[in-house]
């Protein structure tokens, strides 16, 4: 089937919400304004998550799956997804279910002239010290980066593929997705969206991770930024 869409979902050890993924996924697909499918990435998942998704993959028409042996981190899955797709379209979300499926069509409009159209959580339901370590990285990574984005880890993004596929793999990629389309010279989009509870599952992310990680990387951004090679060619004869 040939899809105008597809949404990459990175799995790690969420199998409390996978069933509830599957059901707002469905429900999605009957609405979606494109046609639209979902691959699930299992990124070395231990508890169970695995053998669910596979199972989830095997009975929906849908719905899709990339299996990693080991845990290799959530760049890594969206890389990997990103690689995968064949959709001129491609949008992604967690599995935790704090961003729903069906909010991608509040990004839909904005996709004819932006290359990037990314969620913008402004009324954050997370707990305080989760809120400040964001609030804190966020405002760092924002200084050192400026990319104009004020959520730039918001879970809920819609690319154009061409571009998604461009962008080189390193750790921690999911923060510096707008500024990577930045470097690429697309045009980038902020949209409010809602956010949700988490009602299941435990969150991945630390202090350290959400900040002290973040900052290491904006380093490594600025190098890369620095020595990026961008071309365009005019026209090619090959063999």
């Amino acid at each position: 089937m040939n899809y105008d869409f597809t949404i990459i979902v990175p799995v790690y050890n969420e199998l409390g919400n996978l069933n509830r993924l599957e059901q707002l996924l469905n429900a999605y697909f009957q609405k979606a304004s494109r046609q639209t499918c979902a691959i699930l990435i299992d990124d070395g998942s231990s508890d169970g998550s695995t053998a669910l998704i596979r199972e989830i993959s095997n009975r929906n028409e849908h719905i899709y799956s990339i299996i990693f042996s080991e845990n290799s981190g959530k760049g890594a899955a969206l890389k990997a997804g990103f690689e995968a797709v064949k959709s001129p379209l491609v949008g992604y979300m967690d599995a935790d279910l704090q961003t729903h499926p069906e909010d991608f069509e509040k990004l839909f409009p904005f996709t004819k002239e932006y290359q990037l159209v990314t969620g913008w959580r402004k009324d954050r339901k997370d707990t305080g010290i989760k809120k400040i370590s964001s609030l804190i990285g966020n405002g760092i990574r924002g200084l050192l980066i400026q990319d104009q984005i004020h959520d730039s880890g918001c879970p809920l993004k819609v690319i154009d593929s061409h571009y998604a596929k461009q962008i080189p793999m390193f750790s921690g990629l999911q923060r510096f997705i707008p500024a990577m389309i930045l470097l690429q010279q697309g045009k980038i989009k902020e949209v409010p969206i809602p956010h949700y509870p988490r009602l299941e599952g435990v969150s991945k992310y630390s202090f350290k991770n959400r900040f002290l990680g973040p900052l290491i990387d904006c380093f490594g951004y600025i190098w890369m930024k620095k020595t990026y090679i961008r071309y365009n060619i005019k026209e090619k004869k090959l063999y």
